[in-house]
């Protein structure tokens, strides 16, 4: 009888601790976030991560064994982050307006998520073991992106020149991300998401 009361308290005693272990993940993923964009890659170690994140250093690394490990899965992290804050400010869809659209996709390059990308990508440049999961990361994401993009702004990729303009909104939004990094370039960057929203009402119909 003792045994089956002992078997039968395991499930609920797992459940709790499944629910640590997900908190500490994602404890350490913002830790490793706001590490890479306030200090970059080079401040920006496990133990760095772990201290800001509250956790040991061998707790950090039983989820993520290798310091490539942890920032690739922050980096995939701000991508999912980046492709629900989107969501979330157009719940219903878009409804057309295509200026509110730009807007807020020059937003996502703009804020903390990018400039946390950002330091990754320029890491991965000098690090053979990071550059190949990086850029596949980033080809992921600049795939559901993209979608996104199309989807919201209801184009119809069909028609010659439509994927090209969604694309090159996407990446004069990544160009605005990086203008952004050094000075507050709010004033310009409201003048190039205007123009934009007149280009892509001409251009997609």
């Amino acid at each position: 009888m003792g045994a089956v009361t002992t078997v039968d308290r395991v499930p609920g005693d797992r459940a709790p601790k499944q629910d640590r272990s997900r908190a500490t993940r994602q404890r350490l993923l913002e830790a490793a976030v706001a590490c890479l964009a306030e200090h970059g890659w080079t401040g920006s170690t496990v133990s760095v991560v772990a201290e800001r994140a509250g956790v040991s250093r061998g707790a950090a690394q039983h989820h993520f064994p290798t310091r490539e490990d942890l920032f690739t899965a922050a980096v995939e992290y701000v991508a999912e982050e980046r492709s629900l804050a989107l969501r979330a400010l157009f719940p219903q869809g878009a409804a057309g307006d295509r200026r509110a659209v730009v807007s807020a996709l020059v937003d996502l390059y703009t804020g903390p998520l990018f400039r946390a990308a950002l330091h990754l990508w320029v890491a991965a440049s000098n690090e053979e073991q990071l550059r190949p999961r990086v850029t596949e990361l980033e080809a992921r994401v600049g795939r559901e992106t993209h979608r996104i993009a199309v989807e919201l702004l209801n184009a119809d990729e069909s028609r010659p020149g439509v994927r090209e303009t969604v694309q090159g909104l996407l990446d004069m939004a990544r160009g605005l991300g990086l203008a952004n990094l050094l000075t507050d370039d709010g004033p310009r960057r409201e003048r190039v998401v205007a123009q934009w929203a007149t280009l892509l009402e001409e251009t997609l119909g």
